[in-house]
């Protein structure tokens, strides 16, 4: 059955809802974009050819890059390791799409260490389906939380003159790249407009909590290796997308029922920190991340509501006090609205044939009004694939079985899916909590394991403990003795990262220490 809908309804993304298309997203591809976003304050623009329409770069581009520098007294050795260069580049260097497949591995892009690295890039390979706007937009609410991340991203490099300043700063990688991007000599040109002016991220709470994360680790960048900060960034940048998307999941359907986008923030999901399928407390974390994506159809239902009306209101998705109408209007059941949608839902019923005709009968069967009618029908056509595409999503975000995300999954259908966390994103995480506001500046202080569990608790929303929660009130021995053993599992993790040691028996003496010192303006 085919059936001719509007784009404006059936079409899923609506950017004031979120940016994202929900696709499989590579996190190492969102980073290279959203450098391209801050070096053009929220424009992409367009890589221009590099000469008879090609505008691919190989790794071939790079390893001529590294001989033109070598005649030039820049770097020694290349003419000497030649057979070894290329491989070096794309294990070290670059971003290779299907890596390891010699038929199809393409280059993506430099690795996203420096702003500038989304100047060699392949746009058709390291594609980040708009997740790139998404934190973006998600910064936008702290102007200099962006333009301090922005200043951290182009340290060394003077974008007037387009050059090397100091490299002092800089990592050998970075250094490295940005002596090789002006031998490429990428071109760019910015002739599309800027979306997003009049857009705001939906969650703003969620946004702010996520611009206090980015300053808060901007704070260690005199501390730790600029590597090891970028690598923390990505860390919490994958982690904050998937947060806002899976609370985007949970309280959408709600703002169409309350007609506003005013809505009390009480998520929360249990966490197994025990890197064990079958523990205890993974019933819990299993039951949340099934709540999750069980609750994915209502999200679907709900943006298409958006977007329907919209197009009913006439509005366009490029200014957020849209949304706010939409709302209010979809808790009316005005006899306007159900004319518009009778209209299109018979104009297009009278060009279908007879067994389409049956066919659209029987899904329509149940529907009362013909906006839920009209709704049905791009559902039947639209929602299948949608739903696929974001449970995908939300793995990709999550970094699902990996040791920097907090979703799992074994291989058989005895593990499901389950919410974890991972030694690095426990690590990024701790030296957030770490962290204490002293008047103009931060301060480290020690933490116990149950300030860190409860820090964790009330800013993201992640049970370590649930002994203490409504939802366990009336909780069993078993679910105790799950929740002890899920405290000593995170105890243990921290011991693998090296922020925790059992010093003495004393409880109040087994803290959880900071690894730099900041006690100083």
């Amino acid at each position: 059955m085919a059936i001719k809908m509007n784009k404006d309804e059936s079409v899923f993304r609506n950017e004031l809802i979120c940016t994202i298309n929900a696709k499989s997203i590579k996190i190492e591809y969102t980073l290279v974009n959203l450098f391209m976003l801050l070096r053009y304050n929220g424009h992409r623009p367009r890589q221009l050819s590099r000469g008879r329409g090609v505008t691919q770069i190989e790794i071939s581009h790079i390893s001529n890059a590294l001989g033109v520098l070598e005649r030039e007294n820049k770097v020694i050795g290349y003419s000497e390791n030649i057979e070894a260069i290329e491989p070096w580049i794309r294990n070290n260097f670059v971003d290779m799409a299907f890596r390891g497949r010699i038929d199809k591995e393409k280059l993506a892009s430099l690795r996203p260490v420096h702003l500038e690295s989304y100047r060699v890039r392949n746009a058709s390979i390291a594609r980040d389906y708009f997740s790139a706007e998404q934190i973006y937009l998600m910064l936008k609410g702290n102007s200099k939380v962006r333009n301090d991340l922005k200043q951290f991203l182009i340290s060394g490099w003077d974008l007037t003159t387009d050059s090397l300043t100091n490299t002092d700063s800089l990592d050998i990688d970075s250094l490295g790249m940005l002596n090789l991007i002006p031998k490429i000599s990428p071109r760019f040109v910015l002739d599309s407009p800027n979306t997003l002016d009049r857009i705001e991220p939906l969650l703003s709470q969620q946004a702010e909590l996520f611009c206090d994360d980015i300053r808060r680790l901007l704070v260690y960048k005199d501390e730790i290796p600029r590597t090891v900060l970028v690598d923390y960034l990505k860390t919490i940048i994958s982690f904050h997308l998937s947060l806002y998307i899976q609370k985007l999941v949970h309280f959408l359907p709600e703002m169409i029922a309350k007609g506003t986008t005013d809505v009390e923030d009480g998520w929360n999901i249990v966490i197994d920190t025990t890197d064990d399928f079958e523990s205890k407390v993974s019933e819990f974390a299993i039951e949340d991340a099934d709540k999750l994506y069980n609750s994915i159809h209502n999200y679907i239902v709900a943006t298409f509501k958006i977007n329907m009306t919209l197009e009913y209101l006439d509005l366009n998705r490029d200014n957020s006090d849209n949304l706010e109408k939409v709302l209010k209007e979809l808790k009316k059941n005005s006899a306007e609205k159900e004319i518009y949608f009778r209209v299109k839902y018979n104009g297009l019923y009278k060009d279908l044939d007879e067994e389409d005709k049956l066919l659209v009968d029987d899904i329509t069967k149940y529907e009362e009004t013909y906006f839920d009618k009209y709704l049905a029908l791009i559902l039947n056509t639209k929602s299948k694939r949608q739903l696929k595409e974001y449970k995908g999503m939300l793995a990709n975000l999550s970094q699902n079985n990996s040791d920097r995300g907090f979703m799992a999954q074994g291989r058989s259908k005895r593990h499901p899916r389950r919410f974890v966390m991972g030694t690095r994103l426990l690590e990024t995480l701790v030296q957030i909590m770490v962290l204490e506001s002293q008047d103009d500046h931060f301060i480290t202080r020690s933490l116990s394991i149950e300030e860190l569990m409860n820090r964790i608790r009330e800013r993201y929303g992640l049970i370590i403990n649930g002994i203490t929660e409504p939802r366990f009130r009336d909780a069993n021995v078993n679910t105790h003795l799950a929740f002890k053993e899920n405290v000593e599992a995170f105890k243990q993790k921290l011991r693998q990262i090296g922020f925790y040691d059992d010093l003495s028996d004393a409880y109040i003496l087994q803290k959880v220490r900071p690894r730099y010192q900041l006690n100083q303006q």
